[in-house]
């Protein structure tokens, strides 16, 4: 599989229901908590131009967020995706 990184906090429901949707998919990603982590929401704003979590990322394409997330699996593209 695809690595796959999540930009997220600790309380947003949009970052529990894409990992809860990865992990129905038995995808293994690693989470950056921007509230946590020195940096990490500044590293997420330069690399997406985006302030808001959730942002993901499969390999080094920019999904976007749960609802870019659930579209791809929606549109039958998320599998492929995470496959690589």
């Amino acid at each position: 599989m695809t690595d796959i990184t999540i930009y997220s906090n600790g309380w947003c429901p949009f970052c529990r229901r894409a990992k809860m949707l990865l992990e129905h998919k038995n995808a293994a990603y690693t989470e950056i908590d921007v509230e946590r982590q020195p940096g990490a929401r500044q590293e997420m704003i330069e690399r997406t131009r985006r302030t808001s979590v959730p942002q993901i990322f499969i390999g080094d394409y920019h999904v976007g967020g749960c609802d870019d997330l659930f579209a791809l699996e929606h549109q039958d593209k998320l599998d492929s995706l995470l496959q690589g």
